[in-house]
C-alpha cells in the first residue's frame, strides 16, 4: 500500500490525455504555474459521473469531516479530445451564485472543475477491485465494475482486498493532485 492509496482513502479516479486540443505534458505544466501563481488550478472535466454538487463536493466533505485528504489520482491515457479551447470565465460552487475565475487560472473546454491546490508526478497502481463506488445510484459498487467504457472517473472508497473470484483490476496512475475546498465547481463562459 502507497502512503495515498491504502484501505480507508478517499480518491477520485480520472482517466486524462489531451483534452481541448491541449496535450497532457502542456496542461500538467499550465496548472502547475496556476497553483504556483494563484495558489489552486482548476482540473476541468466533464460528464456527471462526478457531479460537483451531488457526488464530488459531499465525498469530499466527509472526509474532510474525517480530517482525511482527498486525492485526485490520475491514470495517462491516450485521448482524442479536440474541442475547442472555450476558455471558463465564471464558476460556481451551487450552480446558482456565479463568480469570475480567477485571471490566472485557464480552464478549457469543461463543465466543471476541481479545485486542486497540488499536482505531481506519482508512480502507483490502484487496484479498481479493491474500492467501491462512494456516491450516487452506484454507491457500494465495485469500482473494477464501474470503470470501465464510458465511464472514466468515480469518486471512489479504497477498502481492504476482499476474497472472491472476482478478477482483480490494477490500473496504472501517473499523476496525483490534492484537493483543495470547494472541491469541485460548475463552469460557464459568461
Amino acid at each position: 500500500m502507497s502512503e495515498i492509496i491504502k484501505p480507508g482513502a478517499g480518491v477520485i479516479f480520472m482517466k486524462v490525455g489531451t483534452h481541448a486540443k491541449e496535450d497532457l505534458a502542456a496542461i500538467i505544466a499550465r496548472k502547475r504555474r496556476e497553483i504556483e501563481d494563484e495558489g489552486i488550478a482548476m482540473w476541468g472535466y466533464g460528464g456527471n459521473t462526478c457531479h460537483p454538487s451531488s457526488m464530488v463536493q459531499p465525498f469530499a466533505r466527509d472526509f474532510a469531516e474525517r480530517q482525511r485528504p482527498i486525492h485526485l489520482v490520475m491514470q495517462r491515457m491516450n485521448s482524442r479530445h479536440y474541442a475547442e479551447q472555450v476558455r471558463a470565465r465564471q464558476y460556481s460552487v451551487d450552480g446558482v451564485t456565479w463568480k469570475l475565475v480567477p485571471p490566472g487560472i485557464n480552464v478549457l473546454g469543461s463543465r466543471f472543475a476541481l479545485v486542486i491546490k497540488s499536482l505531481r508526478e506519482y508512480e502507483d497502481t490502484l487496484d479498481l477491485s479493491s474500492t467501491r463506488v462512494a456516491m450516487g445510484r452506484n454507491q457500494g459498487r465495485l469500482g473494477s465494475r464501474y470503470v470501465q467504457g464510458q465511464a472514466d472517473k468515480a469518486c471512489l472508497e479504497v477498502v481492504e482486498p476482499e476474497r472472491s473470484n472476482e478478477p482483480r483490476k490494477a490500473v496504472p496512475i501517473n499523476l496525483v493532485a490534492e484537493l483543495e475546498e470547494p472541491y469541485a465547481v460548475f463552469l460557464r463562459e459568461d
